[in-house]
């Protein structure tokens, strides 16, 4: 991949983190912080920054060079995952998106059923929740912390495996399954939350929204398992296995921090969350040499076809 197709994907997906008209600093930032990871020294992202906030150029310019249908069917795709991290995209982010797949000469129809599988995946936290794991002790209701656990650990593996997937919108399944992990344990609490709350909380822990799409994308890239996708780029099998263990790890984390939330009566403030996250994902990162059959094995059994009933099983 040449410095010139890095810089028309990140400007792509920059564009597309803006394209309802919000340019919140705090996002802002941690998209630059994930650029300047992906490019090192090869962006200038001063000038990437400027370029997309101050001088807008037309998308046939920022596409230009992405010289091969693969790149840029990616391209497409990494800006759908973007505009659809907070949820359902808008009419400012579809309408973004339409020109953006004339620009890049995306078939209408592949593009559409692009867009309704983000959407499809998107929407699936807001799906009915199982009954959350629970027993009766001394004739009281409460959580069922073994159960609780293991869909922990069961959400935990799928997580890893789907970002040992190459497509796309196996990555866009991660936070919504994070999501509804969340919901769960909350719910076994007797915490009945709305998707806001939730949001709320993966933001303070720095995991949520439009960056850990971006992040993951710049994990699978760096790792070279965009090389099935885009061709010729080789594979290494090593980082890659890291980036699972990093989604292992988050997502084991974040249900650990859940329950001590929720089952504290969410007593802890930003400052503590943050604090207590830090040591649970060193803690999920040791655990996953132990499970990494399982993640193997779970890449097997995942259709990519059909990732909003696979979020919905959780």
């Amino acid at each position: 991949m040449t410095d010139a197709d890095l810089n028309s994907l990140l400007t792509i997906a920059l564009t597309a983190a803006f394209a309802d008209g919000a340019k919140h600093d705090a996002e802002r930032l941690r998209m630059r912080e994930l650029a300047a990871r992906l490019a090192g020294d090869r962006i200038d992202l001063a000038e990437l920054d400027r370029k997309v906030l101050l001088d807008k150029p037309p998308l046939a310019e920022i596409v230009r060079p992405l010289s091969t249908p693969e790149l840029r069917r990616y391209a497409y795709e990494l800006a759908v995952a973007v505009v659809d991290a907070d949820g359902v995209h808008n009419e400012a982010e579809g309408l973004f998106l339409r020109d953006l797949a004339l620009a890049l000469g995306v078939p209408a129809e592949a593009a559409a059923k692009v867009v309704a599988d983000a959407d499809a995946i998107a929407a699936a936290p807001a799906a009915a929740v199982p009954g959350a794991p629970a027993r009766a002790v001394e004739g009281k209701v409460v959580p069922d912390a073994t159960a609780l656990d293991q869909t922990i650990l069961n959400a935990s593996i799928t997580n890893a495996a789907l970002e040992i997937l190459p497509e796309s919108l196996a990555s866009m399944a991660i936070l919504p399954l994070q999501m509804r992990l969340v919901y769960r344990i909350g719910q076994a609490h007797g915490y009945e939350l709305d998707q806001g709350h939730i949001k709320e909380l993966l933001a303070v822990l720095g995991v949520g929204l439009t960056g850990q799409y971006l992040e993951q994308f710049g994990r699978k890239l760096l790792g070279g398992l965009l090389g099935s996708v885009l061709g010729g780029m080789g594979r290494a099998a090593g980082h890659q296995a890291a980036s699972s263990g990093m989604s292992f790890a988050t997502t084991w984390a974040l249900g650990q921090l859940a329950k001590q939330y929720y089952g504290g009566g969410r007593t802890l403030d930003a400052a503590k969350l943050k604090s207590a996250f830090a040591p649970l994902v060193e803690q999920g990162q040791s655990l996953v040499q132990r499970y990494g059959g399982q993640i193997a094995e779970r890449t097997k059994t995942i259709d990519v076809r059909n990732l909003p009933a696979l979020i919905g099983r959780l």
